[in-house]
């Protein structure tokens, strides 16, 4: 009925609208992996937004702080605590959608060579006006405490570079075969094998 696993590359989306669609795909039981979460957008300057971090992070209980609000400073965290106030984790049902679901920081290895999608509902140049203000969630988070942003950079530029180079090898690849299948020589060869059973 679903395909095996939807792969969303963050990048470029907008926060709240994307964690509703996947919110919503995740209920009809489809898995759904997001990655590049450092590379999701919120509407609102960085300045804004931290201030309503500073904020949210004050909540707390005061006899015992563990069991109250846990405050996650990385952005894939970030992402997974709004998704999941949109699903009614608490039931059978809202915990084995949350259980569909994975989240990551840059795009680690398995999902560097498949396909990734992206959500047209949510993209930010599809959904906000040009002029209208708005940040990075690596950069907010970077200000709330997370660390990871410049390994995560690093790895980046890395698969990008391995990224291009087997991208330009299959573009060639599939340029020689569309010149092979259009040569007369290979044709005719082809139709004397075909006669033999091949």
């Amino acid at each position: 009925m679903f395909e095996k696993e939807i792969i969303i590359d963050g990048r470029g989306h907008l926060f709240g609208r994307l964690a509703s669609v996947v919110a919503a795909q995740l209920l009809r039981g489809q898995h759904v992996t997001v990655v590049r979460c450092e590379e999701i957008l919120r509407s609102g300057s960085l300045f804004r937004n931290h201030l309503y971090w500073k904020a949210t992070e004050h909540r707390r209980i005061n006899t015992n702080p563990r069991r109250g609000f846990k405050h996650y400073t990385a952005p894939s965290r970030m992402f997974w605590r709004s998704l999941r106030a949109m699903l009614p984790h608490k039931t059978p049902r809202g915990a084995i959608a949350l259980s569909k679901l994975k989240i990551f920081d840059g795009i680690p290895n398995p999902y560097d060579r498949k396909k990734r999608l992206v959500c047209p509902d949510a993209l930010k140049v599809l959904r906000m006006k040009s002029y209208r203000k708005f940040c990075r969630m690596g950069d907010l988070a970077k200000m709330a405490g997370w660390t990871r942003n410049d390994i995560i950079a690093r790895v980046e530029d890395r698969r990008k570079v391995k990224s291009a180079k087997f991208h330009d090898s299959k573009v060639k690849k599939a340029a020689a075969r569309a010149k092979a299948a259009g040569d007369k020589d290979v044709a005719k060869f082809g139709g004397q094998l075909k006669k033999f059973g091949f």
